[in-house]
C-alpha cells in the first residue's frame, strides 16, 4: 500500500511540474524591420491576455538582433503585441515552441504608393425616407521600400455634408475587420480613420467600410463622389427598382453584377467629384445580399474588362471578386462579430485579394472557431483601446465588454 502511495505521490508530482513548466512556457521570436532589412532592436513585445480585458501580463524590449522573449504565465489566450515607431503589430501566441516572429515597417504620416483600388457604393435602400448607403474601399500600399501610412488622419474620406455616420470598420491586410470610431475634422462631410495602412501583404490590401444615412424624403438625391486619393475604379450598386443617371463630366459605364444595377467609373481624381443621382424606392433583396461567388466575369449585360477587381490585384475576366465582398456592402456593420463570423464561414472567390484566415474558415469547426477567436481578440483590443483614449462612455464600454466576454466564453467552450 505505502509503496502504491509513493507511486501515485511521485505521479502527481511529475504532472503538476510538468503543468507548471508549460504554465511558464516561453515565448521567443524575432522583429524584423521590412523597410531597412535589419532586425528591429528597441521595439517594446508585450504578451497581452484577450480574456483579462487585454491586460499585460509579460513585456520586453527586443535585443540588437531584434529577439525577445515572453513568459506565458498560463493557458489564457493570448496575443504579442510589438510596437514600432508609435503604431502596433500583433500576432497570435505560438505554442508549442513555435517562433513568434513579427514583422514591422517604419511609420510615415504620407507614403507614396498609397491608392484606392475599388471604391463600391452600395446603395442599400430607402426607408422611411432615408436612404441608407454602405461603402468599402480597397487600399493598397506598394511603397518603396515599404513603409506605414500612420496618422490620426491615415485615410480620409468625404461623405455628403447631410450624411450621418453610422458605423465603421476598418481590416488590415490579411486580418480581421475591427469596428473604428470615424473622426470629424476640417470641413463639414470630411471624415478619418486613425487607422495604419500597412504595405500589402502579398495581394491583400488594407479594407475600410463606412455606413451612413443620407435623407431622402423626394426619392431622388444626387451624389458628388470624392475620393482623396486617387481611386482606380468607382463602383455604384443599388436595387433593381432604383434608377441611376451619371451627371455632366461623369463616364460610368453599365457593368450589371448578378442582376442588380451596377456602374463603374475609372481612375477618379482628388478633386474631381463623380456627380451622379439615385432615383426611386426599393432595397436590395436577401438573397442578392448573400449571394455566393464563383461566377464568370463578363455576363450576361457586362462589359468586357469591367468586372471589380480586374485591377492592381487580379487580371481582368478572373471571377468577379465583388460577390466576395457584396455581403459586407450590403450587410451593414451593426453587428461586426456577426459580419466578422459569417464572411469567415464564405468560400472566398477565386482570385479575390482579401481575408486569407477565410478561405481557411471552412477546413474544419475547429478552424472556424479559432478564426472566430482572432476576430474577437481583434475587437476586444480595438475596444480596450477606445476606452484608454476616451473615445466610448463607460455605460458603453461595460456594454460591449459584456457581449463580448459572453460570445468569448461559448467560442472557447466549443474549442
Amino acid at each position: 500500500m505505502m509503496k502504491m502511495i509513493r507511486i501515485v505521490f511521485h505521479a502527481v508530482a511529475l504532472s503538476l511540474l510538468l503543468a507548471g513548466a508549460w504554465a511558464q512556457a516561453q515565448i521567443t521570436g524575432t522583429v524584423t524591420n521590412k523597410t531597412t532589412g535589419k532586425p528591429a532592436a528597441g521595439d517594446t513585445v508585450v504578451l497581452v491576455d484577450v480574456q483579462a480585458s487585454m491586460r499585460e501580463v509579460s513585456k520586453t524590449t527586443t535585443d540588437s538582433g531584434g529577439h525577445y522573449k515572453l513568459t506565458r504565465p498560463g493557458q489564457s489566450n493570448y496575443l504579442v503585441r510589438v510596437t514600432h515607431q508609435g503604431a502596433t503589430y500583433f500576432i497570435g501566441a505560438p505554442e508549442g515552441g513555435a517562433a513568434g516572429d513579427i514583422a514591422v515597417y517604419d511609420v510615415a504620416a504620407k507614403v507614396d504608393g498609397v491608392v484606392i483600388d475599388e471604391d463600391v457604393v452600395g446603395i442599400v435602400e430607402s426607408v422611411n425616407g432615408q436612404l441608407r448607403v454602405i461603402e468599402r474601399c480597397v487600399v493598397h500600399n506598394a511603397s518603396m521600400p515599404p513603409r506605414t501610412q500612420w496618422s490620426p488622419r491615415s485615410f480620409e474620406i468625404v461623405l455628403p455634408e447631410d450624411a450621418v455616420v453610422e458605423g465603421a470598420s476598418a481590416q488590415r491586410p490579411g486580418g480581421l475587420p475591427t469596428s473604428l470610431k470615424l473622426d470629424s475634422g476640417g470641413p463639414k462631410g470630411h471624415y478619418s480613420f486613425n487607422f495604419p495602412i500597412q504595405p500589402d501583404d502579398g495581394e491583400k490590401g488594407t479594407l475600410f467600410q463606412f455606413e451612413y444615412m443620407l435623407p431622402y424624403s423626394s426619392g431622388k438625391y444626387t451624389f458628388h463622389h470624392q475620393v482623396t486619393i486617387p481611386a482606380r475604379t468607382v463602383w455604384v450598386m443599388l436595387p433593381r427598382s432604383m434608377s441611376f443617371s451619371a451627371g455632366a463630366g461623369s463616364t460610368f459605364i453599365s457593368a450589371p453584377q448578378e442582376g442588380l444595377p451596377t456602374y463603374v467609373a475609372k481612375n477618379a481624381a482628388p478633386g474631381n467629384p463623380l456627380e451622379f443621382t439615385v432615383s426611386g424606392t426599393g432595397s436590395i433583396p436577401r438573397e442578392d445580399q448573400g449571394a455566393q461567388g464563383g461566377q464568370e466575369a463578363g455576363g450576361s449585360g457586362s462589359q468586357p474588362g469591367t468586372q471589380p477587381g480586374g485591377g492592381m490585384a487580379n487580371p481582368i475576366n478572373t471571377p468577379d471578386p465583388l460577390s466576395k465582398y457584396k455581403w459586407w456592402i450590403l450587410s451593414g456593420l451593426a453587428l461586426l462579430l456577426a459580419a466578422a463570423a459569417a464572411f469567415m464561414l464564405r468560400k472566398p472567390t477565386t482570385g479575390a485579394a482579401f481575408d486569407d484566415g477565410a478561405a481557411q474558415a471552412l477546413a474544419s469547426p475547429a478552424a472556424r472557431n479559432a478564426a472566430l477567436l482572432n476576430a474577437l481578440k481583434e475587437e476586444i483590443f480595438a475596444l480596450e483601446s477606445d476606452k484608454v483614449a476616451g473615445k466610448i462612455s463607460a455605460a458603453e464600454y461595460a456594454e460591449l465588454k459584456a457581449a463580448l466576454d459572453t460570445v468569448l466564453k461559448r467560442a472557447l467552450k466549443r474549442q
